[in-house]
């Protein structure tokens, strides 16, 4: 069973700063019941919300009570005036520690109750219940009663998964790909220098002040703004696509215009979704200054010559493009699902969600072998519209996980730590260090939903049917640099719409 699972299967604890028995000599209650007599009610309260009523009969509760006092009455350090060690009349016991044993074993209920619950109720929570212990008590006579509402994953059904029709991106990759990939591993023992012929290159860095307008109205002015050229450039609310092609061979002091799309997230309603205009003005080109291979240089990278280094960044791409494939294969499958299915995800869920869906993919991603500044571009751009794509990630997910669960897939420990050691070797740091950062980033459940949805999407591609078609580069998902800056300005507020959306005609004010 993965750490996942554990959380979608066991209740959270009851707040720990509930006071346990600690006033005077009482000493601590014993173990809790082994079984509680509860009535559990289950109903709906929405998408992916239960509402959970449970009713606990006295019987348990009251042996609990007795037990207690006879602890307390029995105890040799127990000392009352008027009256020998022990002597003391269960009344009196009552008077002085009703309080305190009232909540230490309303503590005691409540975990039994919810830890019996977790094991025999057919939910499966995504987060902690809304339960608060505090508006909770055990009354004078009669069962205990508490209720609460909890997220749950949502329920459908699955469509037939085995012997699927998959369209199959494939793609052999040439010598020129291969030479980029060498060039990009030694940046980090290259020099940045300033480029001799002075125009813009994918993989050049460049310095820039950025001008941004939208229905030539000016929103927002960058300067000194340093990015890498690629592909795709993502901000932090907008993404300009095509990059590459739109400032290359741009010079020193000369200006682009570059569509900037911006995030259907947008704080700024606005502009949200909007394209607008941004003016690059060139102030400086950069290139890096590669080092020459040398026996030292393969040495470090684990190779001993250049044909190794070849076969090592060979089985790199292809990683990735195993990446390529399992992405659009399981768009492919959650369509399917999609098209039987409804799976409605409230936003008070994608809200929760959305920094665990985001870790996922992060890992899927380093599993996969994409560099460092390929991550941050991609996550960039999941972020700047993250209701949405949790949403989508989050829909794979229990996709993936629906079928673990029928075909009984499950994720030890030792799968865990052959990862983290697999995570360790690509990354040239010891599985300590890995795992260490790992759970200082609250990775390691992550981990464990990524190898079970990983086993799951392995078993359903074992099965498909393949069509093979040759993955163009233009046309898959393209390299994204990222960078630090806004096209729109944090403070910026919702402006008026410009003068020819208005009723008035007047000029709208600049955000």
């Amino acid at each position: 069973m993965t750490a996942e699972e554990r959380d979608d299967t066991t209740m959270p604890e009851i707040d720990p700063n509930m006071p346990p028995v600690a006033s005077g000599d009482a000493v601590a209650v014993g173990d809790q019941p082994e079984r509680l007599d509860q009535v559990v009610e289950v109903t709906d309260a929405g998408p992916c919300r239960k509402h959970v009523k449970v009713t606990i009969e006295r019987t348990e509760i009251d042996k609990m009570f007795e037990e207690k006092y006879r602890e307390i009455g029995r105890s040799r350090d127990m000392q009352m005036r008027g009256f020998r060690p022990g002597k003391a009349p269960r009344s009196i016991l009552v008077r002085r520690y009703q309080k305190e044993v009232s909540a230490e074993i309303k503590q005691q209920v409540l975990m039994a109750s919810l830890q019996q619950l977790a094991e025999e109720a057919k939910i499966s929570p995504l987060s902690a219940p809304d339960i608060n212990p505090d508006k909770i008590e055990i009354p004078a006579e009669g069962p205990m009663l508490y209720e609460f509402d909890v997220e749950v994953r949502p329920e459908f059904d699955l469509p037939e998964y085995k012997g699927l029709k998959l369209r199959r991106p494939v793609h052999t990759f040439t010598d020129a790909e291969i030479n980029r990939e060498k060039n990009r591993l030694l940046e980090e023992d290259g020099q940045v220098v300033p480029k001799e012929n002075g125009e813009c290159e994918l993989d050049d860095m460049v310095v820039a002040d950025i001008h941004v307008r939208y229905k030539d109205q000016t929103i927002n002015e960058l300067k000194d703004i340093e990015f890498r050229v690629d592909k795709r450039l993502a901000l932090t609310d907008g993404v300009a696509e095509n990059f590459v092609n739109q400032i290359a061979g741009a010079k020193i002091d000369e200006k682009r215009n570059i569509a900037i799309k911006l995030s259907d997230g947008l704080q700024n309603s606005v502009l949200r979704g909007q394209t607008v205009d941004a003016e690059f003005t060139i102030k400086d080109i950069k290139t890096y200054r590669l080092p020459e291979w040398t026996p030292d240089l393969f040495k470090d990278f684990g190779v001993g010559d250049a044909a190794e280094l070849d076969e090592l960044i060979r089985s790199a791409l292809e990683r990735r493009l195993d990446y390529t494939q399992r992405q659009e294969a399981r768009k492919q499958i959650l369509d399917m699902i999609n098209d039987s299915a409804s799976l409605e995800l409230p936003p008070d869920l994608l809200r929760k969600q959305s920094t665990r869906t985001l870790q996922r993919r992060i890992m899927e991603m380093k599993n996969a072998g994409l560099p460092e500044d390929q991550i941050r571009g991609r996550l960039a751009v999941l972020q700047q519209d993250v209701m949405r794509s949790t949403a989508l990630l989050l829909k794979e997910h229990f996709v993936l996980q629906k079928i673990a669960e029928v075909e009984n897939i499950e994720i030890t420990d030792e799968d865990i730590d052959e990862e983290i050691e697999r995570l360790a070797d690509q990354s040239g740091e010891s599985a300590r260090k890995v795992r260490t950062q790992m759970e200082r980033e609250n990775l390691i459940e992550s981990l464990a939903a990524d190898l079970v949805e990983k086993r799951a999407l392995d078993l359903v591609l074992s099965l498909a049917e393949y069509e093979d078609y040759e993955l163009n580069p233009e046309q898959s998902e393209q390299p994204i640099a990222s960078m630090g800056a806004s096209a729109v300005p944090e403070s910026a507020l919702d402006a008026p719409a410009p003068a020819d959306e208005t009723e008035t005609g007047t000029t709208p004010t600049t955000p």
